[in-house]
């Protein structure tokens, strides 16, 4: 395991809470033993946000200037894989980590006031539906309801998405109006098939004033010139979000094969293991895994190389970002799906997790960063024509 994965870098060389030692595995054993919990909560709470700050989680993609710990990408994703080997859902709370890398679009001196009683910030929101936003001077009036702010019981800042300038370089592309989450009311509706945890509530903001400093375009140039803030951050949405598919996959796997060594089943025939189509399916579940993992990794390497060396990421390797990420999460949840199926009927009680994994996996799917069409403006690259939709 790299090196990186296993110690991430911490603002002291011994950090405690509740006197006892923080490090990534403390935190992924209490996760795993606290999951159900995390469910019947509808998000991820406080006391877990904290140690996940503890260990460096929300400082990864802080400036350096301010404190951040500049983690490769490819490092950081592994981490994201380990936590949601847990649970799922942690996993993609932890994956915003990441979005301080939007926050770099703001000007400096905006984000110098964000990270002024530390590094380590925790930052979501709920973008859509963009609504519209009155404009004043200086800034934008806001109001309206937004969806989808996964992880914002636990958020320091949210962003909202507003209607942006009718003229200049960002006309017609919307913004994102970055507010301290205090001035933001949550609304407890998150009721889903999967990823309960994630705690993907309804935001409302009412009569709250944001000054235009206070805005960016999701996904613009950084203002701030360091190597993270090169990569593409729209591929590195798809890829945190596909990681929890990788450690779901994962989990997945690592069950089936405990319970194919079982000594008896339910109904008394074979063990699974000994059976040739346990084996053969067992034998493509890890091949898929193993193979969609290689080709993520492959893809974030060589872009991040390509970065350290000065040059810019190519359409090329974007696209290879884009696809890759959709890949690891469809086929991760195909092999989530088949170690369900060779679960037979022990998988479908609730105290399996087999069914739980299944539901996860599979809403990581439907995230628009990782659904279908990915293919299809891929594949237009690959042609040689124009995509359907602003890619990659």
């Amino acid at each position: 395991m790299n090196a990186a994965v296993d110690q991430i870098p911490t603002r002291d060389s011994t950090v405690t809470v509740e006197d006892a030692v923080v490090t990534l595995d403390s935190v992924i054993t209490e996760i795993a033993a606290r999951r159900e919990e995390f469910t019947r909560l509808s998000h991820v709470p406080r006391d877990i946000i904290d140690k996940l700050k503890k260990i460096g989680i929300f400082r990864a993609y802080t400036p350096m200037r301010f404190g951040g710990s500049g983690m490769p990408p490819a490092d950081f994703l592994r981490v994201l894989e380990r936590i949601s080997s847990a649970d799922g859902s942690t996993g993609w709370v932890a994956a915003f980590g990441s979005s301080n890398t939007y926050l770099a679009a703001l000007p400096v001196e905006t984000q110098a006031i964000i990270y002024a009683d530390g590094p380590d910030q925790v930052n979501g929101g709920g973008l859509y539906p963009v609504q519209p936003a009155t404009p004043v001077e200086g800034g934008w009036r806001v109001n309206g309801r937004w969806r989808f702010a996964s992880g914002c019981k636990g958020a320091d800042w949210l962003n909202v998405g507003i209607g942006g300038a009718e003229t200049g370089p960002n006309a017609g592309k919307p913004l994102a109006a970055v507010l301290p989450a205090r001035d933001v009311t949550i609304v407890d509706n998150w009721n889903v098939v999967g990823m309960q945890a994630t705690g993907s509530h309804d935001l409302v903001v009412e009569d709250k004033y944001v000054p235009h400093e206070w805005t960016f375009v999701r996904g613009a140039p950084s203002t701030i010139d360091e190597p993270l803030y090169r990569y593409p951050t729209v591929a590195f949405q798809g890829q945190v979000h596909a990681s929890v598919n990788l450690g779901l996959a994962r989990a997945a796997l690592d069950l089936i094969i405990d319970m194919g060594g079982g000594k008896k089943t339910l109904t008394g025939a074979p063990r699974l293991a000994d059976r040739p189509y346990f084996r053969i399916d067992l034998a493509k579940c890890e091949a898929m895994y193993h193979s969609s993992r290689a080709f993520f990794y492959d893809a974030i390497e060589a872009a991040w190389e390509t970065i350290l060396k000065g040059d810019p990421v190519s359409p090329q390797e974007a696209n290879l970002l884009r696809l890759s990420a959709t890949n690891a999460a469809h086929m991760c949840s195909a092999v989530v799906q088949q170690a369900f199926k060779l679960g037979g009927t022990t998988a479908i009680f609730n105290t399996n997790r087999l069914q739980w994994l299944a539901r996860d996996a599979m809403v990581v799917t439907q995230h628009a960063a990782l659904n279908e069409g990915t293919y299809d403006s891929a594949g237009a690259l690959f042609a040689g024509v124009a995509p359907s939709a602003p890619y990659p």
